[in-house]
C-alpha cells in the first residue's frame, strides 16, 4: 500500500465512522475527539487528513447527499439523465411527488444525517463547494415544477434550464417563476420533515401522516391536479 492509498484509506475511515456516529447519535455527537475514537486512531489524527473540522463535517454530510441522491433514483449508472422527461405535465407532476416522499422517507430514516446536510451555517466555511451536493436536487425539483405546472409547462426558454422567467420576476399573470415555487415547495417539504420530526406536527394535526399535507403542498404550488 502506497502514503497515497493509506492517506485515503484513513480519511475514508474517519467519514465512515463520522456517518454512523450521526446516524446513531445525531449532530451533536461529532466532536472531532468521538469519531476519532469511532475510527480506532488518536484524537489528533483528524487533523492530519482533515485541515479543520468543518471540513471533516463536510465529507460526512456529502456522503448523506450521495445516499439521498442514490435512493431517489438520481445517481449512479440507473440514473435518469432527464427525470424530467417528455411526459407532460401530468407525468411531471407525479415525479415530483415520487421524489418528495423518498425525500420525506430519507429523513425520516436518517434524522441526524438530514439535519448535517442542511445546516450551511454550520458547514460553510468548509473548504468544499456546497452547491455541488445542494444545487444538484434543488435543480431537479425546481425543473419538475416548471414542467408540471399548467401555467409554466412548454414555457422553459427563460435563464437556466428550468425557468420561464427570471428568479423573483413572476409572468404578466403574476404567478412565480418555477425557481421561486420550488423554493417554496421545498421549504414546505423540508418544514413538513422537521415538524414530523420534532413531534409537532402530531401535536397539532394528531397523526404524523404526510400524505394529505404532500398532496396539499403539490396544489398549492402547482395548482390542483386535474381530474
Amino acid at each position: 500500500m502506497t502514503d497515497q492509498d493509506s492517506t485515503t484509506g484513513l480519511r475514508g475511515r474517519l467519514v465512515t465512522a463520522g456517518v454512523e456516529l450521526v446516524t446513531r447519535e445525531g449532530v451533536h455527537a461529532l466532536t472531532l475527539r468521538e469519531i476519532a475514537r469511532q475510527a480506532g486512531v488518536s484524537h489528533g489524527a483528524p487533523r492530519r487528513y482533515f485541515a479543520t473540522h468543518v471540513e471533516l463535517l463536510a465529507a460526512i454530510a456529502r456522503r448523506g447527499f450521495d445516499d439521498l441522491a442514490a435512493s431517489l433514483g438520481l445517481a449512479g449508472p440507473a440514473a435518469d439523465p432527464d427525470p424530467v422527461g417528455a411526459g407532460g405535465p401530468a407525468a411531471a407532476r407525479a415525479a415530483l411527488g415520487r421524489l418528495a416522499r423518498g425525500y420525506l422517507d430519507f429523513a425520516a430514516a436518517q434524522p441526524g444525517m438530514f439535519e448535517l446536510m442542511f445546516r450551511h451555517d454550520v458547514l460553510e466555511g468548509s473548504g468544499s463547494d456546497l452547491r455541488r451536493t445542494t444545487l444538484p436536487l434543488f435543480e431537479v425539483i425546481a425543473r419538475l415544477v416548471a414542467e408540471a405546472r399548467p401555467d409554466t409547462a412548454g414555457r422553459t426558454g427563460g435563464p437556466g434550464p428550468y425557468a420561464a422567467a427570471p428568479p423573483g420576476v413572476p409572468d404578466p399573470a403574476g404567478v412565480p417563476d418555477p425557481v421561486t415555487a420550488a423554493a417554496a415547495f421545498w421549504a414546505n417539504l423540508h418544514g413538513l420533515a422537521q415538524l414530523r420530526a420534532w413531534g409537532t406536527l402530531r401535536l397539532v394535526t394528531g397523526t404524523d401522516t404526510l400524505e394529505p399535507l404532500l398532496r396539499a403542498a403539490l396544489d398549492a404550488h402547482l395548482g390542483p391536479e386535474p381530474r
